[in-house]
């Protein structure tokens, strides 16, 4: 089958399967919206959160709050500091018909897998897997910010606390080489930041701050990154562009490497850097962004 009528013939066969398009999903007298917003909002509480986690409209996620709401399900309130910020909480009831959904939803699991053998399960789980990978390579969104803005400053800080473990003799920003000016680019998923890069203004530009957080890792986040910085810097008048890394990140020299970096000599005097790599970059040689 063609690429496309395959993965709408596969997306049928999905929302057929879970009962997506049944007006009482898994028996509990709600659709499927409602109940995946219950269910989230065990862990989200705010709203604004809650609609970019769910990438859902204003409106129809209003009107599915107010729903729950009638059922007495959760309570929102306006914030104690910003009442513009709406927070919601599970109430007793709401925590009890979690709990029952988690069950319903446990009981589907098992209904897909029941009918397999070893193998079929196996397989069945391992391609889900494979799938859940790839859609959410999609839905991370790439973004020049402020490098001083929150989302920056959040992945700066468990960059800083991961390195700080891994390198031999830890790791001080006030002895790195600074990130002072230049391009800073912040990966979310779900509106969350879970990756950064940076390019520093000198001739040639530089990369610093590449970071992409455990539990994203294997989406083609930090590929993405090096591909936009490298963007960047060409449209910059850019034709080569540099960066250094430490021995410890192994996987980030693999990066580099595949990725058309060559290992030069030292060209600073960055304390934490091993190796140091450049790249010669022309109009349409950046690193291919495309998801794994």
């Amino acid at each position: 089958m063609e690429p496309v009528a395959q993965v709408r013939s596969f997306n049928r066969t999905v929302t057929e399967r879970v009962g997506a398009l049944m007006d009482s999903y898994l028996d509990l007298g709600r659709p499927l919206g409602a109940n995946r917003v219950l269910w989230e909002v065990g862990a989200v509480t705010d709203v604004r959160e809650l609609r970019a986690r769910l990438d859902l409209d204003s409106g129809y996620l209003s009107r599915l709050l107010r729903t729950l709401e009638a059922e007495g399900l959760v309570t929102v309130r306006a914030g104690a500091d910003d009442r513009r910020r709406r927070t919601i909480t599970l109430t007793a009831a709401g925590r009890a018909e979690r709990a029952r959904l988690d069950e319903r939803s446990d009981d589907l699991a098992r209904s897909l897998l029941e009918p397999l053998n070893e193998r079929g399960r196996t397989q069945l789980v391992e391609a889900m897997r494979t799938v859940e990978r790839l859609l959410t390579s999609g839905i991370v969104e790439l973004a020049a910010e402020d490098p001083a803005g929150d989302g920056a400053r959040a992945c700066l800080q468990r960059y800083f606390a991961e390195i700080d473990e891994r390198f031999e003799a830890g790791f001080s920003e006030d002895v790195a080489l600074p990130f002072d000016s230049g391009v800073f680019v912040v990966a979310r998923l779900r509106g969350e930041p879970i990756g950064c890069g940076a390019l520093k203004t000198a001739d040639p530009p530089e990369i610093k701050r590449m970071w992409v957080a455990p539990e994203a890792r294997g989406l083609g986040v930090g590929r993405r990154i090096l591909a936009e910085l490298e963007r960047h810097a060409v449209l910059e008048g850019a034709t080569a562009i540099r960066l250094e890394t430490n021995r410890a990140l192994t996987e980030a020299q693999a990066l580099y490497r595949s990725s058309g970096y060559v290992e030069v000599e030292a060209f600073n005097a960055e304390p934490y850097a091993d190796y140091w790599f450049t790249k010669t970059l022309t109009p349409g040689t950046a690193t291919n962004p495309s998801l794994p």
